[in-house]
């Protein structure tokens, strides 16, 4: 149910609500004794009714699953679209930084991309996160090896 169709909804479980909840009232000021006694149980049906639906209505927007964000982004770095992808990793360090797989797929690009210190410096917060990952250290161990292989 999207957002508007919801905060309708709400609107008419709140009016059936009132109208339930009149039905006593209307009958004690005009018949002068208290009818519908199972009006006020319906009343409160509608109006939790309500409140749920408005509720539902005012939700929060989810974040996307950092999972599907790091798959995004290596299908992205597969046909070529390194800077898209890399956005994506972004976004996944910035939404969780305790990520450690976006940190070492970012890490394994910039290696490709030969930038030895920056991909040193994501491996680095990998490790530190996830500490006994053995791949960790051994592209770890990759990138200064490569870094010396240039200089």
């Amino acid at each position: 149910m999207n957002r508007s169709r919801a905060r309708q909804w709400s609107r008419s479980a709140f009016a059936l609500s009132a109208l339930f909840l009149s039905f006593p009232i209307a009958a004690r000021l005009l018949l002068g004794e208290w009818a519908f006694e199972g009006a006020t149980g319906i009343a409160g049906l509608w109006l939790a009714a309500g409140v749920y639906l408005y509720l539902h209505s005012r939700r929060l927007r989810t974040l996307p699953d950092p999972a599907e964000l790091l798959d995004e982004a290596i299908r992205l770095f597969s046909v070529g679209e390194t800077r898209g992808a890399m956005e994506l990793l972004e976004r996944a360090i910035r939404e969780n930084p305790r990520f450690w797989q976006a940190y070492q797929c970012r890490g394994e690009a910039r290696m490709q991309m030969s930038q030895w210190t920056a991909a040193a410096a994501d491996l680095d917060e990998a490790i530190r996160l996830a500490p006994d990952e053995p791949l960790l250290r051994e592209l770890r161990a990759r990138v200064d090896d490569l870094r010396r292989g240039e200089g």
